[in-house]
């Protein structure tokens, strides 16, 4: 990619190849960046380029050419993240006991949001403070990592964890949740972070690298708060001691 934001590259089967160019304006709305041997669908504008007396690609829209290439790449990227650490048991840090503030990100409609805030409230009632994103689609990743970078900086009540969330399905609806800058936010973020993506047999980058996995999100409230009577009826016995 070029300091100008544009990125240059070559699309190429067995038998032939094309110039491919990408501008800064549509880098970001890329399904999927352009990888070194990546099976991609490109669609674009053919164009021709006098100096060289050559066509070229402007690529508006990239996508991976079907599941293989996806799980291909998902299986790349997670050796690549995996071999600096990321995901080492030893980096991940215990969740708050009794969290004052808890952290959501995800969408602010929908079942998710709904069933968090139900057994939170179920639970032990806390201050619940739901940073809205977009939980599938091309900006996904970028939001949900932005939303986990911004609690760090809350200028309000600050999250003592973090639950990032959403409902299951399909590995190109879960794929914003395998970018990784999110897993890079993730890792960095000094707020620890519970990972409750799709069902439980779902499993994506963030998953790996977040502080701890629930199976669902209402399994992420569970893991975030304790029972309150069970914590009255401790300080009870204790107090009768």
């Amino acid at each position: 990619r070029h300091t100008s934001g544009h990125a240059y590259f070559s699309l190429k089967d067995a038998d032939a190849s094309i110039d491919a160019g990408v501008w800064r304006s549509a880098w970001q709305r890329l399904g999927v960046k352009p990888e070194e041997g990546l099976e991609v669908i490109a669609s674009g504008r053919l164009t021709t380029f006098a100096k060289k007396s050559s066509y070229q690609i402007v690529v508006e829209q990239l996508e991976p050419a079907g599941g293989g290439a996806l799980m291909k790449l998902l299986e790349e990227r997670r050796k690549k993240l995996a071999a600096e650490g990321l995901f080492d048991e030893a980096r991940k840090r215990p969740l708050p006991s009794l969290p004052a503030v808890i952290g959501v990100v995800t969408s602010p409609t929908g079942a998710v949001i709904r069933d968090i805030l139900h057994r939170v409230a179920d639970r032990f009632p806390s201050h619940v403070v739901v940073w809205p994103v977009r939980v599938q689609g091309e900006t996904s990743g970028a939001e949900v990592a932005a939303a986990v970078t911004g609690f760090a900086e809350y200028a309000g009540p600050r999250p003592d964890v973090i639950i990032v969330a959403r409902g299951g399905g399909s590995v190109e609806g879960l794929w914003g949740y395998n970018d990784e800058g999110l897993v890079r936010a993730v890792a960095a973020s000094p707020i620890p972070v519970i990972s409750a993506v799709g069902h439980e047999t779902d499993w994506t980058l963030i998953d790996h690298v977040a502080d701890h996995r629930a199976p669902t999100p209402t399994g992420a409230a569970e893991q975030a708060v304790p029972v309150r009577a069970d914590c009255l009826a401790t300080l009870a016995d204790r107090s009768r001691v």
